[in-house]
């Protein structure tokens, strides 16, 4: 018989009137791990916020061990052994691994001065269990998005926490540090930790999970074990609907090349050299540290590089991401909270950042009613969930940020579309409209480069694939010819 640890029982949050959370029931059992599930928006996070004391709830009771218990703050709920590992990494950069990891509950002497050997030869034990090298002393903002999620990960198993929150945890790792995690996940189980995860990627719910709960729209769909249960019906229980298809993608017609890269090098790449068609949809996979991203920044303007590049047969060189834009180039981030959207700004104001000089008049003057027209196309085209143009895009899921995101790069009518990672921390709804976009771009002529750590998404949407390994191409595949087991063979530098 499971052992519930925690009962969340008849929860309900409102936030000015507005109910997000209505009578919802979720359960922890002790030593297994709790799939938490549902579309971005449907409540996970909510409810986790409540659990760990960020959010008081409207009604409802939490029961810990059979007790009831009320969290008031977030320093209440790590008392009583709960560790939230959130989605959006919460390090201070310019602080060291150590640092991080025991902030604000550092060792100290009994004269209160910080033990500075303890604490990082603490952090190193709990870095090594998660197969993480890096010296703990040095600063985070020097290691890789990858690394950071694992000392975030180290940092709640610091804390001996009984119940360990997981927020899309495997977002920016590679597979063997996902491998890795897993192991991790199956020790604490072992001994006795109870563990909820959240993920949008279905093949690891199968992988590490024990049971499943899923949310719609703020109520309880069901729980169930993991074994009652198959991706398509998971699926079903999340959007309400059968998707007929994860994975849409159509044959086009392909054209002449369009960008012909030759011997880009720089600090990242080495002697990187590929084309894009016209109407292609061009995957770009690796591993992390294979500078896939590196390499997509170096053509688009980031970064100085060594090498020629050409759009339709002309050498151009581009030195900036405004010379890439006016050449037709546009590029969707992989960061979207830091670098794509600005979240205290309004879904207008993000769709038309980066084309301002259409809207402006000679002194200067914005027209907002073209911009508000504007806006409002892209938002009907993207197919963005907003109460209107002037509601703040903090305030929007993950898919829809990421429409946001993506729509304010169509503004300067790119013939090259590049997406890095465009379904990172999104569900399995919006990832269907997402590549249903990609679809829609492709038919209208557009070239597009998918860069993705997701293989299956690769091999779903891409005509071809281009793989990478430290820094170099390793190897060009057609999409009939891929393969999850042909891919990992190129990524690792092996020949196939």
């Amino acid at each position: 018989m499971k052992d519930a640890i925690i009962s969340m029982k008849h929860i309900t949050k409102e936030f000015s009137g507005i109910t997000v959370l209505k009578n919802v029931d979720f359960n922890i059992y002790k030593g297994r791990v709790m799939a938490l599930m549902g579309e971005n928006g449907a409540g996970k996070s909510t409810l986790m916020k409540i659990l760990t004391g960020m959010y008081l709830k409207t009604d409802g009771e939490i029961h810990l061990n059979n007790e009831p218990v009320s969290f008031v703050d977030v320093r209440s709920s790590q008392h009583a052994g709960i560790a939230l590992i959130h989605q959006e990494l919460n390090l201070v950069k310019d602080l060291s691994i150590g640092e991080n990891m025991f902030l604000g509950r550092e060792p100290v002497s009994g004269k209160g001065r910080i033990l500075w050997s303890k604490l990082f030869n603490d952090s190193k034990y709990w870095l090594e269990k998660l197969g993480l090298n890096e010296n703990p002393r040095e600063l985070v903002k020097n290691i890789s998005v990858g690394k950071q999620q694992l000392v975030e990960i180290a940092k709640a198993l610091s804390a001996d926490a009984k119940v360990i929150i997981m927020d899309e945890p495997t977002g920016a790792l590679t597979p063997s540090e996902t491998e890795k995690l897993f192991q991790v996940v199956n020790d604490l189980k072992t001994e006795g930790k109870s563990i909820v995860y959240i993920s949008h990627r279905l093949h690891e719910i199968f992988e590490i999970c024990d049971d499943v709960t899923v949310l719609r729209d703020g109520e309880l769909v069901g729980e169930k074990p993991i074994e009652e249960l198959n991706e398509d019906m998971i699926i079903e229980m999340m959007v309400g609907r059968k998707l007929s298809e994860q994975y849409p993608r159509i044959e086009t017609e392909i054209g002449d090349d369009i960008l012909k890269v030759e011997n880009l090098s720089n600090q990242f790449v080495k002697n990187a050299s590929f084309t894009l068609k016209k109407g292609e949809t061009l995957g770009v996979t690796g591993l992390m540290g294979s500078s896939r991203t590196e390499l997509m920044r170096s053509i688009y303007g980031i970064y100085p590089h060594r090498g020629e590049i050409y759009l339709k047969g002309e050498k151009v060189r581009i030195k900036s991401p405004k010379e890439a834009l006016n050449l037709g180039i546009a590029y969707v981030t992989e960061d979207r909270k830091a670098n794509g959207i600005i979240g205290e700004m309004n879904v207008r104001e993000n769709i038309t950042l980066s084309s301002l000089k259409k809207f402006t008049g000679l002194m200067g003057v914005v027209y907002k009613g073209r911009e508000e027209k504007t806006a409002n196309t892209y938002i009907q085209k993207m197919s963005v969930k907003a109460s209107g143009t002037k509601q703040l895009v903090r305030y929007l899921s993950g898919g829809n940020q990421q429409k946001v995101s993506i729509a304010k790069n169509l503004i300067s009518e790119p013939e090259i579309l590049i997406l890095d990672e465009p379904t990172r921390g999104v569900d399995v709804g919006a990832r269907k409209e997402i590549y249903d976009l990609i679809n829609t771009f492709k038919a209208e002529g557009m070239s597009i480069i998918v860069i993705s750590s997701d293989i299956p998404e690769i091999l779903g949407i891409c005509d071809r694939i281009m793989v990478m390994h430290e820094g170099g191409i390793s190897g060009f595949l057609e999409q009939k010819d891929a393969s999850q087991e042909v891919i990992m063979t190129l990524a690792v530098g092996k020949d196939v």
